[in-house]
């Protein structure tokens, strides 16, 4: 099951999305600018083969629903997050306005 829902966040309109799949629950929640996502996204990935993308992008571990995910300490950011002040340790929801 797919579910998407905007949310608030300081005022400002992100889309937060949640896939069920089997064992696993991925999680997301997003603007036009960037993104924070569950311990599916392979920050790696996008700093090492897609860095011509520019991708401005977090991931959180342990997390289970989309209050936990914004709520919690980011584990890793792209080099493009980082430019914007998004650092390891912020807590989800920080880093989204720093999206802004």
């Amino acid at each position: 099951m797919i579910e998407l829902s905007p949310i608030d966040v300081g005022g400002h309109t992100f889309l937060a999305v949640t896939v069920k799949l089997p064992k696993t629950t991925l999680l997301s929640v997003s603007n036009n600018k960037g993104y924070i996502m569950c311990g599916a996204l392979d920050v790696k990935l996008l700093n090492a083969k897609l860095a011509d993308r520019k991708i401005i992008a977090a991931r959180a571990v342990g997390v289970k629903t989309i209050d936990q995910l914004l709520n919690a300490p980011l584990e890793s950011v792209t080099y493009e997050a980082e430019k914007l002040g998004i650092n390891k340790g912020i807590i989800g929801k920080d880093a989204l306005l720093k999206m802004i």
